[in-house]
């Protein structure tokens, strides 16, 4: 495989890298992690060894991706964003064995210093704004802000505000695109 890191990465033997990813200061890498191409990790950026990555995504700055999780490709994880992967942890109490799943779909961002909580899913192309805590799953193109965090709007592929409103029949179409997308019954998609 054919990527770069730099001197003071590690990455444990056996974690496999796809072509063409790039490994900045002080990462680390475990063993049994599985990362696609063309990925980004920022410095300090740790990913544990139950870990899935796909293909171009970017993870910034002081991110940890943790045991079970799942990210698709073209994921965006803004600086110090936050996984976690035990839902009640106690330093005097081993829950190992109780790690909950965490996906975050294709093309879904995950914006500076927000929080996604053990157990979650992230649809496709969604957008949780920086800060925001997510605490149950998110629809895909959805935007999501606050503590905790709610839907406020739609986004598009591009990772523009769409103008449709967060229930009933509509379609609009992305400013920068010209695609176009239907909400139908709480559920926005993209018209083929």
């Amino acid at each position: 495989m054919s990527y770069t890191a730099h001197p003071s990465a590690i990455i444990d033997e056996g974690a496999q890298i796809g072509d063409g990813s790039r490994i900045w200061h002080w990462v680390h890498i475990c063993s049994a992690a599985k990362i696609g191409s063309d990925c980004s990790f920022g410095q300090n950026v740790f990913v544990g060894n139950r870990v899935v990555i796909g293909n171009n995504c970017k993870i910034q700055n002081n991110v940890s991706v943790y045991d079970n999780v799942t990210l698709e490709d073209d994921v965006f994880c803004g600086p110090s964003m936050v996984f976690t992967n035990v839902y009640n942890p106690r330093s005097a109490v081993n829950r190992k064995d109780e790690y909950r799943n965490t996906v975050v779909k294709r093309g879904a961002t995950l914006g500076a210093n927000c929080t996604v909580v053990c157990g979650t899913t992230i649809g496709n192309y969604a957008f949780v704004a920086a800060g925001a805590v997510v605490n149950r799953d998110v629809k895909p193109y959805a935007l999501m802000v606050g503590v905790p965090a709610r839907q406020i709007g739609w986004m598009s592929q591009f990772g523009e505000r769409l103008e449709l409103p967060l229930e009933g029949n509509a379609q609009t179409r992305c400013s920068q695109t010209g695609l176009s997308y239907v909400l139908r019954g709480g559920h926005c998609i993209l018209e083929e």
